[in-house]
Protein backbone atom coordinates (compact mmCIF):
# COMPACT_ATOMS: atom_id res chain seq x y z
CA UNK A 1 0.00 0.00 0.00
CA UNK A 2 1.18 3.21 -0.92
CA UNK A 3 1.94 6.20 1.59
CA UNK A 4 2.12 9.28 1.24
CA UNK A 5 3.81 11.97 3.68
CA UNK A 6 2.71 14.53 5.66
CA UNK A 7 5.66 17.07 5.96
CA UNK A 8 5.10 20.24 4.05
CA UNK A 9 7.11 20.35 0.40
CA UNK A 10 9.98 22.22 0.96
CA UNK A 11 11.16 22.21 -2.50
CA UNK A 12 12.66 25.76 -3.69
CA UNK A 13 9.21 25.93 -6.46
CA UNK A 14 6.63 25.48 -3.75
CA UNK A 15 5.86 28.38 -1.42
CA UNK A 16 6.51 28.11 2.10
CA UNK A 17 4.35 29.80 5.28
CA UNK A 18 6.49 32.42 4.55
CA UNK A 19 5.82 33.22 1.03
CA UNK A 20 8.24 32.55 -1.70
CA UNK A 21 11.62 33.61 -1.43
CA UNK A 22 10.44 36.66 -4.07
CA UNK A 23 7.54 37.61 -1.74
CA UNK A 24 10.30 37.38 1.41
CA UNK A 25 12.88 39.57 -0.46
CA UNK A 26 10.48 42.14 -1.54
CA UNK A 27 9.19 42.28 1.83
CA UNK A 28 12.81 43.18 3.21
CA UNK A 29 13.06 45.79 0.51
CA UNK A 30 9.61 47.55 1.37
CA UNK A 31 10.74 47.67 5.01
CA UNK A 32 13.90 49.14 4.45
CA UNK A 33 12.17 51.33 1.33
CA UNK A 34 8.81 52.62 3.10
CA UNK A 35 8.02 54.41 0.14
CA UNK A 36 8.11 51.79 -2.48
CA UNK A 37 5.20 50.27 -0.55
CA UNK A 38 1.32 51.27 -1.62
CA UNK A 39 -0.02 50.83 1.64
CA UNK A 40 2.21 53.59 2.66
CA UNK A 41 1.37 55.58 -0.49
CA UNK A 42 -2.55 55.55 -0.04
CA UNK A 43 -2.09 56.75 3.39
CA UNK A 44 -0.51 59.49 2.59
CA UNK A 45 -2.30 60.30 -0.14
CA UNK A 46 -5.29 60.24 2.27
CA UNK A 47 -3.52 62.34 4.84
CA UNK A 48 -2.44 64.44 2.43
CA UNK A 49 -6.23 65.12 0.89
CA UNK A 50 -7.78 65.88 3.89
CA UNK A 51 -5.32 68.32 5.38
CA UNK A 52 -5.73 70.34 1.78
CA UNK A 53 -10.30 69.89 1.99
CA UNK A 54 -9.40 71.39 5.26
CA UNK A 55 -6.99 74.14 4.65
CA UNK A 56 -9.45 74.74 1.72
CA UNK A 57 -12.79 74.79 3.92
CA UNK A 58 -10.73 77.52 6.54
CA UNK A 59 -9.79 79.51 3.37
CA UNK A 60 -13.18 80.21 2.04
CA UNK A 61 -13.91 80.31 5.04
CA UNK A 62 -11.77 83.45 5.25
CA UNK A 63 -13.24 85.06 2.25
CA UNK A 64 -16.72 84.69 3.36
CA UNK A 65 -15.89 85.95 6.49
CA UNK A 66 -14.33 89.39 5.25
CA UNK A 67 -17.62 89.47 2.93
CA UNK A 68 -20.29 89.49 5.52
CA UNK A 69 -18.32 91.74 7.40
CA UNK A 70 -18.11 94.39 4.46
CA UNK A 71 -21.71 93.64 4.11
CA UNK A 72 -22.60 94.47 7.98
CA UNK A 73 -20.29 97.61 7.55
CA UNK A 74 -22.30 99.21 4.79
CA UNK A 75 -25.59 97.65 6.36
CA UNK A 76 -24.20 100.03 9.70
CA UNK A 77 -23.34 103.05 7.53
CA UNK A 78 -26.35 103.70 5.24
CA UNK A 79 -28.90 102.13 8.42
CA UNK A 80 -27.34 103.10 11.87
CA UNK A 81 -30.36 102.15 13.60
CA UNK A 82 -30.87 98.92 12.04
CA UNK A 83 -28.08 96.76 14.48
CA UNK A 84 -30.97 97.31 16.98
CA UNK A 85 -33.43 95.23 15.44
CA UNK A 86 -30.67 92.96 12.84
CA UNK A 87 -28.13 91.93 15.82
CA UNK A 88 -31.09 90.89 18.82
CA UNK A 89 -33.41 88.80 16.12
CA UNK A 90 -30.19 87.03 14.35
CA UNK A 91 -28.52 86.00 17.75
CA UNK A 92 -32.01 84.68 18.92
CA UNK A 93 -31.70 82.61 15.75
CA UNK A 94 -28.36 81.83 15.81
CA UNK A 95 -29.06 80.52 19.45
CA UNK A 96 -32.32 78.43 18.64
CA UNK A 97 -30.39 76.30 15.30
CA UNK A 98 -27.58 75.53 17.79
CA UNK A 99 -29.50 74.21 20.36
CA UNK A 100 -32.36 72.35 18.12
CA UNK A 101 -30.97 71.55 14.35
CA UNK A 102 -27.12 71.94 15.24
CA UNK A 103 -25.92 70.89 18.89
CA UNK A 104 -21.95 70.64 18.89
CA UNK A 105 -21.49 73.59 17.05
CA UNK A 106 -21.87 76.69 19.98
CA UNK A 107 -18.82 78.51 21.17
CA UNK A 108 -15.15 78.95 19.60
CA UNK A 109 -14.63 75.02 18.27
CA UNK A 110 -11.46 74.81 20.13
CA UNK A 111 -12.91 73.00 23.68
CA UNK A 112 -14.80 70.96 21.08
CA UNK A 113 -11.49 69.72 19.62
CA UNK A 114 -9.74 69.52 22.96
CA UNK A 115 -12.50 67.39 24.59
CA UNK A 116 -12.47 64.75 21.44
CA UNK A 117 -8.73 64.59 21.47
CA UNK A 118 -9.10 64.07 25.37
CA UNK A 119 -11.91 61.37 25.20
CA UNK A 120 -11.11 57.59 23.93
CA UNK A 121 -14.19 56.84 22.77
CA UNK A 122 -15.23 57.40 19.04
CA UNK A 123 -18.65 57.69 19.66
CA UNK A 124 -17.98 60.49 22.00
CA UNK A 125 -15.59 62.17 19.33
CA UNK A 126 -18.20 62.32 16.93
CA UNK A 127 -20.32 64.47 18.79
CA UNK A 128 -17.73 67.32 18.90
CA UNK A 129 -15.68 66.63 14.85
CA UNK A 130 -17.87 65.69 12.01
CA UNK A 131 -18.07 67.08 8.78
CA UNK A 132 -21.91 67.78 9.62
CA UNK A 133 -20.75 70.13 12.34
CA UNK A 134 -17.96 71.52 10.07
CA UNK A 135 -19.59 72.70 7.53
CA UNK A 136 -23.20 74.03 10.07
CA UNK A 137 -19.76 75.94 11.93
CA UNK A 138 -18.80 77.72 8.81
CA UNK A 139 -22.19 79.22 8.13
CA UNK A 140 -23.58 79.90 11.84
CA UNK A 141 -20.58 81.56 12.25
CA UNK A 142 -21.02 83.74 9.14
CA UNK A 143 -24.31 84.14 10.14
CA UNK A 144 -23.18 85.96 13.51
CA UNK A 145 -20.22 88.19 12.01
CA UNK A 146 -23.37 89.26 9.62
CA UNK A 147 -25.28 90.17 12.50
CA UNK A 148 -22.39 92.28 13.99
CA UNK A 149 -21.35 89.73 16.76
CA UNK A 150 -17.59 90.04 18.23
CA UNK A 151 -16.38 86.61 16.87
CA UNK A 152 -13.71 85.03 15.29
CA UNK A 153 -13.43 82.98 12.49
CA UNK A 154 -10.39 80.80 14.02
CA UNK A 155 -11.56 78.75 16.58
CA UNK A 156 -14.09 77.32 14.42
CA UNK A 157 -11.52 76.88 11.39
CA UNK A 158 -9.98 74.57 14.42
CA UNK A 159 -13.16 72.39 14.60
CA UNK A 160 -13.43 72.07 11.04
CA UNK A 161 -9.63 70.86 10.92
CA UNK A 162 -10.06 68.63 13.49
CA UNK A 163 -13.24 66.96 12.06
CA UNK A 164 -11.58 66.45 8.86
CA UNK A 165 -8.79 64.50 10.05
CA UNK A 166 -10.41 62.72 12.16
CA UNK A 167 -12.64 61.35 9.34
CA UNK A 168 -9.45 59.24 8.75
CA UNK A 169 -10.35 57.20 11.97
CA UNK A 170 -13.22 56.07 10.07
CA UNK A 171 -11.60 54.76 7.18
CA UNK A 172 -10.33 51.24 8.72
CA UNK A 173 -10.09 49.68 5.18
CA UNK A 174 -6.77 51.45 4.24
CA UNK A 175 -5.07 50.49 7.36
CA UNK A 176 -4.14 52.68 10.64
CA UNK A 177 -3.65 56.36 9.46
CA UNK A 178 -2.88 57.25 12.77
CA UNK A 179 -4.06 57.33 16.27
CA UNK A 180 -6.98 59.60 16.84
CA UNK A 181 -5.08 62.03 18.85
CA UNK A 182 -2.51 62.46 16.67
CA UNK A 183 -5.02 63.40 13.39
CA UNK A 184 -7.08 65.98 15.75
CA UNK A 185 -3.78 67.59 17.34
CA UNK A 186 -2.76 67.71 13.25
CA UNK A 187 -6.16 68.78 12.26
CA UNK A 188 -6.33 71.39 14.83
CA UNK A 189 -2.54 72.62 13.84
CA UNK A 190 -3.73 72.59 10.25
CA UNK A 191 -7.04 75.03 10.96
CA UNK A 192 -5.04 77.52 12.69
CA UNK A 193 -2.03 77.74 10.07
CA UNK A 194 -4.66 78.22 7.22
CA UNK A 195 -6.66 80.79 8.94
CA UNK A 196 -3.41 83.10 10.10
CA UNK A 197 -1.30 81.69 7.38
CA UNK A 198 1.18 81.06 9.86
CA UNK A 199 2.71 77.11 9.65
CA UNK A 200 4.84 77.70 12.19
CA UNK A 201 2.36 79.52 14.63
CA UNK A 202 -0.52 75.72 13.49
CA UNK A 203 2.85 73.92 14.25
CA UNK A 204 3.02 75.44 18.19
CA UNK A 205 -0.44 75.46 19.12
CA UNK A 206 -1.13 71.53 18.02
CA UNK A 207 2.27 71.53 20.11
CA UNK A 208 0.61 73.69 23.58
CA UNK A 209 -2.99 74.02 23.33
CA UNK A 210 -3.65 70.57 21.97
CA UNK A 211 -1.34 67.89 24.07
CA UNK A 212 -0.65 70.24 26.81
CA UNK A 213 -1.56 67.63 29.30
CA UNK A 214 -0.34 64.80 27.24
CA UNK A 215 3.18 64.22 25.61
CA UNK A 216 3.21 65.32 21.44
CA UNK A 217 4.71 63.06 19.35
CA UNK A 218 6.53 64.75 16.62
CA UNK A 219 5.11 62.50 13.46
CA UNK A 220 4.56 62.88 10.02
CA UNK A 221 0.54 63.59 10.09
CA UNK A 222 0.87 67.15 12.31
CA UNK A 223 4.00 68.18 9.81
CA UNK A 224 2.24 67.19 6.40
CA UNK A 225 -0.92 69.04 7.37
CA UNK A 226 0.11 72.23 9.04
CA UNK A 227 2.82 72.39 6.04
CA UNK A 228 0.36 71.65 3.56
CA UNK A 229 -2.49 74.03 5.27
CA UNK A 230 0.26 77.05 4.99
CA UNK A 231 1.08 76.10 1.56
CA UNK A 232 -2.66 76.20 0.31
CA UNK A 233 -3.13 79.39 1.86
CA UNK A 234 -0.17 80.81 0.60
CA UNK A 235 -1.11 79.88 -2.91
CA UNK A 236 -4.81 80.65 -3.03
CA UNK A 237 -4.27 84.13 -0.71
CA UNK A 238 -0.71 84.84 -1.77
CA UNK A 239 2.26 85.80 0.53
CA UNK A 240 0.78 88.28 2.86
CA UNK A 241 0.81 89.07 6.68
CA UNK A 242 -2.64 88.89 8.47
CA UNK A 243 -2.38 92.23 10.05
CA UNK A 244 -0.15 94.30 7.63
CA UNK A 245 3.13 95.81 7.69
CA UNK A 246 3.97 98.11 10.16
CA UNK A 247 7.00 100.04 10.29
CA UNK A 248 9.68 99.97 12.63
CA UNK A 249 10.61 97.82 15.73
CA UNK A 250 10.08 98.57 19.23
CA UNK A 251 10.92 102.68 18.99
CA UNK A 252 11.77 103.13 22.44
CA UNK A 253 15.35 102.20 23.57
CA UNK A 254 17.31 100.76 26.79
CA UNK A 255 16.08 100.85 29.42
CA UNK A 256 12.48 103.01 28.52
CA UNK A 257 11.60 99.87 26.38
CA UNK A 258 12.12 97.39 29.38
CA UNK A 259 9.12 99.33 31.02
CA UNK A 260 6.74 98.93 28.18
CA UNK A 261 7.33 94.94 28.48
CA UNK A 262 6.81 95.18 31.81
CA UNK A 263 3.67 96.92 31.99
CA UNK A 264 2.50 95.49 29.45
CA UNK A 265 3.19 91.41 31.16
CA UNK A 266 1.67 92.86 34.13
CA UNK A 267 -1.37 94.40 32.52
CA UNK A 268 -1.84 91.77 30.57
CA UNK A 269 -1.77 88.94 32.84
CA UNK A 270 -4.49 90.86 35.11
CA UNK A 271 -6.59 91.64 32.39
CA UNK A 272 -6.12 88.39 30.15
CA UNK A 273 -6.33 86.11 33.30
CA UNK A 274 -9.20 87.87 34.67
CA UNK A 275 -11.01 87.61 31.35
CA UNK A 276 -10.30 84.23 31.14
CA UNK A 277 -11.89 83.54 34.62
CA UNK A 278 -15.12 85.16 34.11
CA UNK A 279 -15.66 83.27 30.49
CA UNK A 280 -15.47 80.04 32.32
CA UNK A 281 -17.43 80.90 35.01
CA UNK A 282 -20.05 82.31 32.93
CA UNK A 283 -19.94 79.08 31.39
CA UNK A 284 -20.71 77.19 34.37
CA UNK A 285 -23.11 79.79 34.64
CA UNK A 286 -24.92 82.97 35.51
CA UNK A 287 -25.49 83.80 39.04
CA UNK A 288 -29.01 84.88 40.45
CA UNK A 289 -32.10 85.84 38.17
CA UNK A 290 -29.86 86.32 34.98
CA UNK A 291 -28.41 82.96 35.60
CA UNK A 292 -32.00 81.47 35.94
CA UNK A 293 -33.73 83.43 32.85
CA UNK A 294 -30.61 82.46 30.97
CA UNK A 295 -31.30 78.43 31.58
CA UNK A 296 -34.77 78.71 31.19
CA UNK A 297 -35.34 81.06 28.06
CA UNK A 298 -31.59 80.83 26.20
CA UNK A 299 -33.11 81.82 23.38
CA UNK A 300 -34.18 85.07 24.54
CA UNK A 301 -31.24 85.72 26.55
CA UNK A 302 -29.39 85.70 23.44
CA UNK A 303 -31.31 88.11 21.95
CA UNK A 304 -31.02 90.04 24.94
CA UNK A 305 -27.01 90.04 23.91
CA UNK A 306 -27.24 90.67 21.13
CA UNK A 307 -29.46 93.85 22.12
CA UNK A 308 -26.77 94.50 24.47
CA UNK A 309 -23.87 94.11 21.20
CA UNK A 310 -25.88 96.64 19.15
CA UNK A 311 -25.98 99.29 21.88
CA UNK A 312 -22.79 99.16 22.06
CA UNK A 313 -22.09 99.39 18.53
CA UNK A 314 -23.93 102.37 18.16
CA UNK A 315 -21.98 104.38 21.23
CA UNK A 316 -18.63 103.32 19.69
CA UNK A 317 -19.39 103.94 16.30
CA UNK A 318 -19.43 100.51 15.13
CA UNK A 319 -16.02 99.75 16.40
CA UNK A 320 -16.85 96.63 18.37
CA UNK A 321 -18.55 94.92 15.86
CA UNK A 322 -17.34 91.76 14.07
CA UNK A 323 -13.36 90.30 14.74
CA UNK A 324 -11.88 93.32 15.35
CA UNK A 325 -9.18 92.94 12.41
CA UNK A 326 -10.10 95.66 10.16
CA UNK A 327 -9.20 98.28 13.43
CA UNK A 328 -6.70 96.79 14.84
CA UNK A 329 -4.87 96.13 11.00
CA UNK A 330 -5.63 100.38 10.03
CA UNK A 331 -4.00 101.07 13.69
CA UNK A 332 -0.84 99.22 13.24
CA UNK A 333 -0.07 99.93 8.96
CA UNK A 334 -1.45 103.60 9.80
CA UNK A 335 -0.26 104.99 13.01
CA UNK A 336 -3.89 105.45 14.16
CA UNK A 337 -5.04 105.48 17.83
CA UNK A 338 -7.14 103.37 18.79
CA UNK A 339 -9.82 105.03 21.07
CA UNK A 340 -8.60 104.42 24.63
CA UNK A 341 -12.25 102.69 25.82
CA UNK A 342 -12.28 100.41 22.79
CA UNK A 343 -10.49 97.42 24.62
CA UNK A 344 -13.62 97.41 27.22
CA UNK A 345 -15.89 98.06 24.92
CA UNK A 346 -14.47 95.18 22.86
CA UNK A 347 -14.16 92.78 25.80
CA UNK A 348 -18.27 93.26 26.49
CA UNK A 349 -19.09 92.85 23.46
CA UNK A 350 -17.28 89.69 23.03
CA UNK A 351 -18.53 88.19 26.59
CA UNK A 352 -21.96 89.03 25.06
CA UNK A 353 -21.32 86.74 22.50
CA UNK A 354 -19.75 84.06 24.53
CA UNK A 355 -22.83 84.20 27.27
CA UNK A 356 -25.37 83.81 24.19
CA UNK A 357 -23.71 80.45 23.30
CA UNK A 358 -23.83 80.85 19.45
CA UNK A 359 -20.88 79.95 17.39
CA UNK A 360 -18.04 81.66 16.79
CA UNK A 361 -14.28 82.32 17.93
CA UNK A 362 -12.14 84.17 20.59
CA UNK A 363 -8.96 83.93 19.12
CA UNK A 364 -8.89 87.18 16.82
CA UNK A 365 -10.95 89.25 19.41
CA UNK A 366 -8.40 88.65 21.67
CA UNK A 367 -6.03 90.19 19.61
CA UNK A 368 -8.15 93.31 19.08
CA UNK A 369 -8.33 93.54 22.87
CA UNK A 370 -4.62 93.42 22.94
CA UNK A 371 -4.07 96.41 20.55
CA UNK A 372 -6.81 98.26 22.72
CA UNK A 373 -4.79 97.65 25.75
CA UNK A 374 -1.48 98.56 23.96
CA UNK A 375 -3.21 101.74 22.84
CA UNK A 376 -3.80 102.73 26.63
CA UNK A 377 -0.19 101.87 27.16
CA UNK A 378 1.60 103.74 24.63
CA UNK A 379 -0.88 106.75 26.28
CA UNK A 380 0.17 106.56 29.41
CA UNK A 381 4.20 105.58 29.14
CA UNK A 382 6.37 108.75 28.60
CA UNK A 383 8.25 109.25 25.60
CA UNK A 384 5.75 106.79 23.68
CA UNK A 385 3.80 108.33 20.57
CA UNK A 386 -0.09 107.65 21.08
CA UNK A 387 -0.81 104.78 19.07
CA UNK A 388 2.87 103.23 18.24
CA UNK A 389 2.62 99.65 16.60
CA UNK A 390 5.05 98.56 18.69
CA UNK A 391 3.27 98.90 21.72
CA UNK A 392 0.15 97.43 20.49
CA UNK A 393 2.13 94.34 18.72
CA UNK A 394 3.27 93.74 22.56
CA UNK A 395 -0.39 94.08 23.93
CA UNK A 396 -1.34 91.56 21.47
CA UNK A 397 0.67 88.92 22.55
CA UNK A 398 0.38 89.50 26.25
CA UNK A 399 -2.92 89.69 26.39
CA UNK A 400 -3.75 86.88 23.89
CA UNK A 401 -0.89 84.59 26.12
CA UNK A 402 -2.92 85.46 29.13
CA UNK A 403 -6.27 84.74 27.82
CA UNK A 404 -4.84 81.43 26.04
CA UNK A 405 -2.15 80.15 28.46
CA UNK A 406 -0.33 79.50 25.68
CA UNK A 407 2.93 81.74 25.81
CA UNK A 408 4.60 80.52 22.62
CA UNK A 409 1.93 80.12 20.48
CA UNK A 410 0.72 83.55 21.33
CA UNK A 411 4.16 85.20 20.29
CA UNK A 412 5.04 83.10 17.44
CA UNK A 413 1.08 84.06 16.07
CA UNK A 414 1.68 87.28 16.46
CA UNK A 415 5.35 87.39 15.24
CA UNK A 416 4.15 85.57 12.24
CA UNK A 417 0.75 87.77 11.11
CA UNK A 418 2.91 91.32 11.84
CA UNK A 419 6.09 90.01 10.17
CA UNK A 420 8.25 91.69 12.83
CA UNK A 421 11.04 89.07 13.65
CA UNK A 422 12.85 92.34 14.81
CA UNK A 423 10.19 92.24 17.72
CA UNK A 424 11.12 88.19 19.08
CA UNK A 425 13.06 88.98 21.98
CA UNK A 426 10.03 91.54 23.58
CA UNK A 427 7.34 89.82 22.54
CA UNK A 428 8.64 86.50 24.22
CA UNK A 429 9.61 88.40 27.26
CA UNK A 430 6.05 90.10 27.49
CA UNK A 431 4.07 86.86 26.79
CA UNK A 432 6.05 84.68 29.42
CA UNK A 433 5.53 87.30 31.74
CA UNK A 434 1.73 87.79 31.30
CA UNK A 435 1.47 83.95 31.67
CA UNK A 436 2.99 83.75 34.64
CA UNK A 437 1.08 86.36 35.96
CA UNK A 438 -2.20 85.11 34.12
CA UNK A 439 -1.44 81.57 35.93
CA UNK A 440 -2.19 83.18 39.61
CA UNK A 441 -5.13 84.59 38.60
CA UNK A 442 -6.91 81.69 36.86
CA UNK A 443 -5.24 78.64 37.73
CA UNK A 444 -6.49 76.29 34.71
CA UNK A 445 -5.85 77.49 30.91
CA UNK A 446 -9.00 78.81 29.11
CA UNK A 447 -9.61 76.62 26.89
CA UNK A 448 -9.58 72.57 28.55
CA UNK A 449 -11.48 74.19 31.61
CA UNK A 450 -13.89 74.90 29.07
CA UNK A 451 -13.72 71.66 27.32
CA UNK A 452 -13.83 69.47 30.46
CA UNK A 453 -17.69 69.76 31.11
CA UNK A 454 -18.38 69.35 27.76
CA UNK A 455 -16.44 66.12 27.73
CA UNK A 456 -18.43 65.10 30.83
CA UNK A 457 -21.52 65.91 29.77
CA UNK A 458 -20.78 64.04 26.17
CA UNK A 459 -19.70 60.94 28.51
CA UNK A 460 -23.03 61.12 30.28
CA UNK A 461 -24.84 61.25 26.75
CA UNK A 462 -23.01 58.36 25.47
CA UNK A 463 -23.34 55.80 28.39
CA UNK A 464 -27.15 56.76 28.30
CA UNK A 465 -27.39 55.58 25.03
CA UNK A 466 -25.01 52.42 25.71
CA UNK A 467 -27.62 51.78 28.38
CA UNK A 468 -30.79 52.49 26.36
CA UNK A 469 -29.05 50.45 23.16
CA UNK A 470 -28.20 47.33 26.01
CA UNK A 471 -31.95 47.32 27.60
CA UNK A 472 -33.48 47.37 23.65
CA UNK A 473 -31.23 44.50 22.99
CA UNK A 474 -32.29 42.69 25.94
CA UNK A 475 -35.77 43.26 25.90
CA UNK A 476 -35.62 41.34 22.58
CA UNK A 477 -34.64 38.31 23.68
Amino acid sequence: MQTHSSSPDTSPESPTPEGTPHTARMRGIRHMLPWLSPRNWRKQILLMSAALAAAAVAILFAKGADWVTDLHQQMVQHYVWLPLFVTPAGFGVLAWLTLRVFPGTEGSGIPQAIAASNSETSGIQRQFLSIRIAVSKVFLTLGGLLVGASVGREGPSVQIGASAMHLLTRLRRFGHIGSSHDLIAAGAGAGIAAAFNTPLGGIMFAIEEMCRYRSFRANGATLISVILAGLASLVILGNYNYFGRTAGGLSIGWPDGVWAVLLVGVLGGLLGGGFARLLIASAQGLPGNVGQFARQRPVVFAAACGLGTAVLGLVSGGIVYGTGYAETRHALENNGQLPLYFMLFKMAAVWLAFAARIPGGMFAPALAIGAGMGAIIAAILPGISAGDPAILILGMGGFLAAMTQSPITSFVIVMEMTDKHEMLLPLMAAASLAYGISRSVCPMSLYHALAAPMLYRAELKWREQENAAGKSSHSMW
